[in-house]
């Protein structure tokens, strides 16, 4: 749950819906904010004898409370301190409580002075659903006024336009229609189009993302749609711009379309203006994402690459299994056989990471799903599937590649000397192996309920090469420690790591 959604829980009788809707703005906001060159401010009504009402105050409300604020990234704030939190009772909340109760758009006419700062304020009635649940504050610096340049009042007045949409509830788009927002800010690139689609205000960034496209020479007054056509390298892109521009003049949803020509890739966001039901036309966002593609596009075919990688290691690894699958079935000495075998269920253990590795985008495995594959081949190889039952319990989670293979062959040296030690002469039993992650440190059991440890059984003393592997792997690669010890019944080996990876010496 949000800061924003918490504190409008706790302090208003707002419905989930109305909430929504006032997350919806917040996410659109920074738009109206660069437009207007103002701060704004999401104020909500303190009702009289509400945890939020400490200062007291006359009239219904008493006072407001500012629950988010937003600055503008196109001109001096208004604010240097955080605004949330704020409470204005008596006249300093006039605006507000005038837009809130006559649901209309309130302007000062005469600036106030914050201190040594001049600010132009007005309150913005934020209707949902035929009903007025906020007010949206937008609070202008002036300390540096002067007369505005053409795109400056171009971007005023899409700001206004933006404001009584804001008033009449359509703005922003519905939960139905909502996008996730994303994209170009006013400051990459702003286009101004009429309701039939003809550019009537293009900013310098608009015009160098236009050049990079390839389109060259005057784009006032030239129909959106025909001049990314003239151009666009997939005709598609074009089309699918002119029916997000069309659809945004006819009060569609703000929709996103990239458009390629030229060797450069130019992102469009389509927003509609149809501010008290009356159609004015779209405003275009637009950023130049060159950079930004090219560089997923790497990503992407390294992404691949490495999967790629993986596969064939996993391929080499289970060829390499299978080799020495049958040079064991052809040695008759019983030492080198088992050692052959051994061999084999380790490669294939290792193999069963880079498998998963292979389907993966990233460098994270689920490891357990490696668990439980390794835990059926293991008793599939050695032949007790049918009366010795292997399970995992608790979950390992994500755990990196370069751990997933250590810890892999850890888990399968352990398993492997519970079920050929723990079952001799056809015994039946089952092997347990928990997984327990807290406070940043994993440890994993492997318990057995058969024959149990051997008297006089130490894992120092033992020169087994499988716990010589253990213990290697366990101290030199994971970090941790491993413990063996009876249970009643059976026999339990404990590996206790730290979640984080250990860092390599020279790494």
């Amino acid at each position: 749950m949000s800061a924003l959604t918490e504190l409008l829980a706790a302090r208003t009788c707002l419905d989930e819906a109305q909430i929504a809707h006032l997350q919806r703005l917040v996410g659109e906001w920074q738009l109206i904010a660069d437009l207007a060159f103002a701060d704004l401010l999401l104020w909500v009504p303190v009702e009289p004898g509400t945890a939020a009402d400490e200062a007291g105050g006359e009239g219904s409300p008493s006072g407001f409370l500012c629950v988010a604020a937003c600055r503008p990234t196109t001109g001096p704030t208004a604010y240097q301190s955080d605004q949330v939190g704020v409470r204005l009772y008596g006249d300093r909340a006039t605006p507000m409580r005038t837009a809130l109760t006559e649901g209309r758009i309130f302007r000062e006419v005469e600036a106030d002075w914050d201190g040594d700062l001049p600010i132009r304020r007005e309150a913005i009635p934020v209707r949902f659903a035929g009903h007025v649940v906020a007010v949206l504050g937008r609070d202008a610096n002036l300390a540096s006024a002067r007369t505005p340049s053409q795109l400056e009042l171009v971007y005023l007045q899409s700001a206004a336009d933006l404001a009584a949409m804001v008033a009449d509830g359509s703005f922003p788009a519905g939960a139905e229609r909502q996008e996730e927002v994303a994209g170009p800010r006013v400051g990459d690139g702003l286009l101004r189009v009429e309701p039939d689609g003809t550019i009537i205000y293009a900013s310098p960034n608009a015009l160098s993302a236009f050049s990079r496209l390839g389109i060259t020479g005057t784009v006032m007054g030239e129909p959106i749609d025909a001049l990314t056509s003239s151009v666009a390298d997939d005709p598609f892109d074009a089309k699918d711009l002119a029916d997000a521009v069309a659809a945004a003049i006819d009060g569609g949803q703000p929709a996103s379309i990239e458009v390629e020509g030229g060797g450069a890739t130019v992102l469009f966001r389509a927003i509609p203006l149809r501010p008290r039901g009356e159609t004015l036309g779209a405003l275009l966002l637009l950023q130049d994402v060159t950079e930004l593609r090219r560089r997923d596009r790497q990503i992407l075919s390294k992404d691949a690459t490495i999967r790629e990688i993986h596969h064939r290691v996993k391929n080499n690894l289970q060829t390499v299994a299978a080799l020495l699958r049958l040079q064991s079935r052809r040695v008759g000495a019983p030492e080198a056989r088992t050692a052959l075998e051994e061999s084999m269920r380790r490669v294939a253990s290792i193999a069963l990471v880079h498998e998963t590795l292979s389907s993966s985008i990233d460098e994270l495995v689920r490891f357990d799903e490696i668990v439980d594959r390794l835990l059926v081949m293991l008793t599939d190889v050695m032949g007790m599937g049918a009366r010795i039952r292997a399970v995992r319990v608790g979950t390992f989670g994500d755990t990196p590649a370069e751990v997933a293979t250590t810890l892999v062959l850890v888990l399968a040296e352990l398993v492997q000397n519970a079920l050929e030690h723990g079952f001799p002469d056809g015994r039946a039993g089952s092997v347990t192996v928990t997984a327990e992650r807290a406070r940043g440190t994993l440890t994993v059991t492997v318990a057995d309920d058969g024959v149990g440890l051997p008297d006089g059984f130490g894992p120092d003393a033992e020169d087994r090469l499988g716990l010589q592997i253990v213990r290697t792997l366990v101290g030199a690669e994971l970090g941790g420690t491993v413990q063996f010890r009876r249970a009643r019944p059976g026999a339990e080996a404990i590996v206790t790591m730290p979640l984080a990876p250990r860092p390599r010496v020279g790494g």
